[in-house]
């Protein structure tokens, strides 16, 4: 595998270092310099690997230092758009290849209305066109109108079908196209190739359809400011992209920022800013570049997913976007729409947009773009988070929710606290990323925190700034990350920076494989970082896991009303969602639940005021969980202001309960969110049961002779309030629920009677604000509850509610 891995890295610069050499010749100065750049990253790749390749840092080098030299010459000029006659070609070429696919796939009604607009585009170009383009446009159209009416035929005949010719491959004009899409030369449909079985998703454990409150917790959370993203259907990949006209997208130009908006020049689409504009060239984290929008951390997410699929060959982010050809890589659209499947509230939407970018006056795009100029899968990728964000003037993030709508994986926070070594264990959490990174298992980014600018300075680094963890090594005793600035300049200037003359040895440059000659020629924003200053200069690490990890998933989507429940769940949470997960394990196995909140406002994003956890009991032999520390939870944690919130868990071999209680700082408004686990072992989950079909409630006080106080005071204690519950029915097996609520000052409790029989129950231990009982094989009959305060003389309103599992009354007896 290492050296397959290595002959590949080999390969790699040398194919990138042709394909750098023929721009060059060819006077593309730009991407010339794009693949000069990662010719010299692919080649520095395999020198890590063992690359014996001769000369090969000094090639490097040269390849740097011819990439600057190209760089500052592309700079001076801009590049030549195509003209409105070559896009209209464009387009009219995108149609048929469209109407091709769709007649070879057996999609003949849609092929018919393709072939149809093909040829309305082309006769409406042949009007204007020279005479040799107006000639072919007009071959063009003959056989596209020839091909649909044989599709009418068809489709009108009422008998079966006679076979029908094949659909036209040697469309005229590919002299004049810009490299126009190969046509299909079958009407056999092409799989798409298998993925590796490494990229296969989990199946997911839950087979039953979404219940009528999921799809309505779904379809409310569909709109995100003031847009509708519906959840993504399979039949979402054959959206129509082909039009005769530019795409423009219903709902407008995105919102920019007062100082995006100074700086804005116009909006421009890819056919208007570079000759032969490209979806991808060639997918590298190099390449990305953030510029005046405030999203930092959601460039440095593209640029580990990126890092990712070139480092391990498998798609990532790059298949979220469509149209894609029949080997499910993204194309470049000429008609200006993409979609793009990004992972929000709870299931993975559809984003709809066109081309149209905002332009700086400088001639640079005001959102990130990739370094190569005709490359754009990095800006469309931004624009439509930055569209479901509600605009360019995007507020920020972090890389566990921009990462998670991305790619789906699985988030995990890890705080850097040097002083708390129980909550951040330094060592351990470097081993394991270091571990699971090179498998593969993990993307990671690294966040600062708040410093002063003299700080921020001196260290080279950017304050509440987010960097992307392209490498982790241990060399000659050194703990090492590779970090990048998502800016592509501005580096780290402290240990082991490439200015560091003390730090860097020759044995530790031949250990990593890295060229500080090289490294010192320009900034690049890519640097390396000792642990220690790391965690010193740090705040935070980001931690996305492959849900790959995990064979079994599933997910429930709920709604908590507002109403429901108190604000402070400190002494109760009878009122909170609850959730029974139940995993029977064979062997030792990872337990993940995710809770994720739905945002649809940008000003809850910005200023998110609900805190929330995710609270787990282990096997409690009751229903539900009423108390919040009786039972003991078995994880708890701080309530968070982030949408997402991840509990982990290691369960031993066995079968195992876990209730799952959702929890609030101080609840003020409903929300909408999904659970999700993930396990390597079978399991099933499901909501706690609610067995009741009838509920009622009193108000009541203690007050002077009625505040009798508990059973230890039998002269006071038979003044106290007494209501009367009766079940009139002859069943054996009726369930009783009975909650009293009274002052947080007081320590409350109530005693429960049956009047014929004898049966005496307590509520238990008086706790202060809440108290409850729940019993189950109760026979019919007359029950009487006593509430009362420990103490005599403690007055105080209270709530008694009773809920049963069939109808009853309940009256006031004294």
């Amino acid at each position: 595998q290492h050296s397959s891995r290595l002959r590949q890295l080999e390969e790699d610069g040398r194919s990138l270092a042709k394909r750098a050499v023929e721009q060059d010749q060819a006077g593309s100065a730009g991407t010339a310099s794009f693949f000069y750049t990662e010719a010299a990253q692919a080649l520095l790749a395999a020198k890590e690997e063992g690359s014996q390749l001769p000369n090969l840092l000094a090639t490097v080098r040269d390849y740097i230092s011819r990439a600057e030299q190209l760089k500052a010459v592309s700079s001076t000029g801009a590049a030549q758009a195509k003209s409105q006659e070559q896009q209209q070609l464009d387009r009219a070429r995108y149609l048929l290849s469209e109407a091709l696919e769709d007649d070879e796939s057996g999609q003949g009604a849609d092929a018919i209305g393709k072939y149809v607009q093909a040829v309305e585009a082309l006769l409406q170009l042949s009007k204007s066109a020279e005479p040799g383009l107006r000639q072919k446009c007009q071959d063009m159209a003959k056989q596209a109108l020839e091909r649909a009416e044989v599709l009418k035929k068809k489709s009108a005949a009422a008998s079966a079908p006679p076979q029908l010719p094949s659909a036209p491959t040697d469309l005229p004009g590919d002299d004049v196209l810009a490299e126009p899409p190969p046509p299909p030369t079958s009407l056999t449909p092409q799989p798409r190739p298998t993925p590796p079985p490494a990229q296969q998703r989990p199946q997911p454990s839950r087979t039953e359809a979404y219940t009528k409150a999921e799809i309505a917790v779904l379809r409310a959370t569909s709109r995100i400011n003031g847009r509708n993203y519906l959840p993504f259907m399979a039949s979402d990949a054959r959206e129509q992209f082909a039009y005769p006209q530019p795409f423009t997208d219903s709902e407008g130009l995105l919102p920019l920022s007062a100082k995006q908006q100074r700086s804005l020049s116009r909006w421009a689409r890819p056919d208007q800013l570079a000759p032969e504009p490209k979806m991808i060239l060639l997918v590298s984290p190099m390449s990305i570049t953030q510029t005046i929008v405030s999203d930092c951390s959601f460039v440095a997410s593209m640029a580990v997913a990126a890092q990712y699929e070139r480092r391990f060959k498998r798609q990532l982010v790059t298949n979220i976007i469509y149209p894609q050809n029949r080997r499910g890589e993204p194309v470049y659209n000429p008609c200006g729409k993409y979609m793009i499947k990004l992972h929000l509230n709870g299931v993975a939407r559809k984003v709809i947009i066109d081309d149209q970018l905002p332009v700086a006056r400088s001639g640079e795009l005001i959102g990130a773009y990739s370094n190569n100029s005709a490359e754009f899968w990095v800006s469309f990728l931004e624009k439509a988070y930055m569209k479901v964000m509600g605009g360019y003037d995007f507020p920020g993030s972090n890389s566990n929710i921009d990462l998670h709508a991305l790619t789906g994986w699985i988030p995990e926070r890890i705080p850097i606290d040097e002083g708390n070594p129980v909550r951040f264990k330094k060592d351990k959490v470097f081993t394991k990323l270091q571990d699971r990174f090179h498998q593969g298992h993990c993307l990671i980014t690294a966040a600062t925190g708040p410093m002063s600018q003299a700080d921020a300075d001196r260290a080279g680094l950017v304050e509440t700034h987010a960097y992307a963890v392209l490498d982790i090594r241990v060399a000659a005793g050194h703990r090492l990350l590779m970090l990048k600035n998502p800016w592509n300049h501005l580096s780290w200037n402290g240990n082991f920076s490439r200015r560091d003359t003390r730090n860097w040895t020759p044995e530790l440059e031949r250990l990593l494989n890295y060229d500080t000659k090289s490294a010192r020629l320009y900034d690049n924003g890519v640097f390396w970082i000792d642990y220690d200053s790391l965690c010193r200069f740090f705040e935070v690490l980001y931690v996305s896991w492959s849900p790959d990890l995990f064979p079994h998933t599933s997910c429930l989507h709920d709604t908590w009303p507002a109403k429901e429940g108190p604000k402070k769940d400190r002494f109760c949470i009878a009122d909170n969602p609850q959730y029974l997960l139940t995993v029977a394990a064979q062997r030792p196995c990872p337990v993940w639940v995710l809770l994720c909140r739905h945002i649809v406002d940008r000003r809850d994003f910005a200023d998110n005021q609900e805190y929330i956890a995710l609270v787990v009991y282990k096997d409690v032999s009751g229903r539900k969980i009423f108390y919040p520390s009786d039972p003991a939870p078995y994880k708890d944690g701080a309530r968070v202001n982030s949408p997402l919130y991840l509990v982990q868990m290691v369960q031993e071999s066995g079968t195992a309960s876990y209730h799952l209680v959702v929890s609030q700082y101080e609840k003020n408004n409903t929300i909408n969110y999904t659970i999700r686990v993930y396990c390597t072992e079978p399991f099933k989950l499901t909501k706690v049961p609610d067995p009741f079909v009838t509920e009622k409630s009193v108000s009541g006080e203690w007050k002077g002779a009625s505040a009798g106080g508990c059973a230890n005071h039998p002269d006071s204690y038979s003044r106290n309030p007494c209501y009367q519950v009766r079940l009139d029915n002859g069943y054996q097996d009726n369930q009783l629920l009975i909650e009293l609520r009274g002052p947080r000052d007081y320590f409350t409790g109530f005693d429960l009677t049956q009047e014929s029989g004898g049966q005496r129950f307590s509520s238990g231990s008086f706790r202060q604000g809440y108290s409850m009982l729940e019993k189950a094989q109760l026979p019919g009959g007359v029950y009487n509850i006593v509430p009362c305060t420990f103490k005599p003389g403690q007055e105080g309103p209270f709530i008694l509610e009773v809920s049963a599992s069939r109808p009853f009354t309940l009256s006031k007896v004294r």
